[in-house]
């Protein structure tokens, strides 16, 4: 009697509610794979933006290091002055991971100081033909503009250690400074002159010397001799 009521008001029979429940396992099996598919494709989708994102990011050969070098005389009297600036941590990294992140960072650096420091000369600012200091006041010259876009990279969680002052000859035979970022896809290099953040062969300049990484003495790049000054803009 009440498999009778039951099957008039569409209810299934034992067999039928078998077959139901058979069929609706296989449905929420389909939806599980599918839903596992949809997640694998999500992530599968974004790798090869990753990829690329990576891929387009520059290889720059590193600038060999030679021997001791001294700085330049104005390097001294700024350490004087802001000593934590020209302390090395041997704890930090000696180069950067390159991820398209920090390149962001790098590029939104070197263009908003480069826009907002108004170049002059230390001898027309100082009085004298080399001072090395930040451009507070919102003007300086080359070596100022690196040292207040290490400030703020620094600022921003890049290790000091891997950020490093480097003097060479530029394209008009004249000292200038610019900032060496070392990573790990080679030596990168922040300039005043351009926004474009090159490696060290494009930039045209011969490479001097840059800080060091293990004390306070600089290194000597290509066996370049030194400038007497970095005075250029």
């Amino acid at each position: 009697m009440r498999h009778a009521i039951l099957h008039s008001l569409g209810e299934p029979t034992t067999s039928q509610g078998g077959a139901l429940r058979e069929r609706l396992g296989r449905l929420a099996r389909c939806s599980l794979v599918g839903s596992i598919l949809l997640l694998g494709g999500a992530g599968t989708q974004a790798r090869p933006a990753q990829d690329r994102a990576l891929a387009a990011l520059p290889d720059a050969p590193a600038l060999g290091a030679g021997t001791d070098a001294r700085p330049v005389a104005a390097w001294n009297a700024f350490c004087g002055r802001h000593p934590g600036e020209c302390a090395v941590d041997l704890a930090e990294p000696t180069r950067i991971t390159l991820t398209p992140a920090v390149r962001s960072t790098l590029d939104g650096v070197n263009r908003r100081v480069n826009a907002r420091i108004r170049p002059l000369t230390d001898m027309a600012h100082w009085g004298v033909v080399d001072r090395w200091d930040f451009p507070d006041d919102g003007v300086g010259d080359c070596e100022d503009f690196q040292l207040l876009k290490r400030r703020m990279l620094v600022e921003r969680g890049l290790p000091r250690r891997a950020l490093r002052m480097t003097v060479v000859i530029d394209d008009i035979g004249e000292g200038h400074a610019v900032l060496m970022v070392r990573t790990d896809r080679g030596d990168l290099i922040l300039d005043n002159k351009t926004n474009a953040i090159l490696s060290g062969p494009r930039t045209g300049y011969t490479f001097i010397k840059r800080e060091g990484q293990d004390g306070p003495a600089w290194v000597t790049l290509n066996g370049g001799a030194s400038p007497v000054a970095t005075a250029n803009r």
